[in-house]
Order: structure tokens, then C-alpha cells, then sequence
């Protein structure tokens, strides 16, 4: 083996852990930025729906953002309309019963493999005693809601 090809491969070893640090760092980032954009609409659409806040509100909302941060784009009076209809479209009461019982579905199915995220453990060590926390999350909506934010919409590219 020349010095080369071994220089090559650390080289090769050394930039692919760069680029995977890349790209976790960019997934983290759009993660927040999905998360970011969820809850500016929670707010968006709790004080439009409950009279709060009108168009001319959110219009100065926007101003107030660009007169704070001029670079900073998306959070416009349309962008942040997005962010509510975003809101609002993934914690509809149909959206929401419409996935639990798909995993409800799944949940039934024998022999079905349980991963170690959405699984509890009893008391005790023993591996068969493992079950799934979905049971607990569907008797509670807004728990679900959140895990769900958090395990699948922040995962949106």
C-alpha cells in the first residue's frame, strides 16, 4: 500500500465526516425551523381565531419582525397566514383522528417489531415486558399532538 492510498482513505474518512456532520447540522436546523414555524402559527391563528387579532395585526406582526431583523425573510403578513394554515392543518381534529387510527391499526398487528423511541419500559429489566407508549399517547390528544411535532413534522424537508 503507497503512502498515497493511505493518505487518500483518512482524507476520504476525514471528509465524510464533515459532510455528516454537514448534514446533521442542516437537519437540526430545518428541524427548528419546522418547529419555529408551528408554534408562530399556533399563535397566529389562537389570537386570529379568538378576535385578538386582525389582518392588520398580523400586517404589523410582520412589520414589527422586518423593522427587528430587515434580512430575515418568510415572516411577511402571507408567510405568517402559512404558518397558521400550517398550524391548523396538522392539529385539525380530523388530521390528527385520521393518523391515530392508523397507528391503532398498526398497533394491533401481531408480531409487529417495536422500536426503542416510542416504547416504555415496566418495572423490571426483562425485554418481553417492553410495550409500546402509542396506547398512552392516543388517550391523550395533545400529548400525541406533540410527539408527533417533534418525531415527524420536524422531520419535513
Amino acid at each position: 500500500m503507497s503512502l498515497d492510498n493511505t493518505y487518500n482513505q483518512d482524507f476520504e474518512h476525514i471528509f465524510t465526516l464533515i459532510t455528516d456532520a454537514r448534514n446533521r447540522v442542516y437537519s437540526k436546523a430545518n428541524s427548528e425551523l419546522v418547529l419555529l414555524y408551528f408554534n408562530v402559527g399556533k399563535i397566529v391563528s389562537h389570537k386570529v381565531s379568538s378576535g385578538k387579532w386582525g389582518e392588520n395585526t398580523v400586517q404589523q406582526l410582520a412589520d414589527f419582525i422586518q423593522s427587528k431583523t430587515p434580512n430575515l425573510s418568510g415572516f411577511n403578513r402571507r408567510g405568517l397566514y402559512r404558518m397558521k394554515q400550517f398550524f391548523e392543518v396538522y392539529t385539525d381534529d380530523q388530521f390528527v383522528s385520521a393518523v391515530m387510527i392508523l397507528l391503532q391499526n398498526d398497533e394491533n398487528h401481531i408480531n409487529t417489531i417495536v422500536s426503542a423511541m416510542p416504547t416504555q419500559l415496566r418495572e423490571g429489566k426483562n425485554d418481553s415486558l417492553k410495550m409500546s407508549a402509542l396506547p398512552t399517547l392516543l388517550s391523550n390528544p395533545s400529548a400525541f399532538q406533540q410527539k408527533f411535532l417533534e418525531n415527524v413534522l420536524a422531520k419535513i424537508t
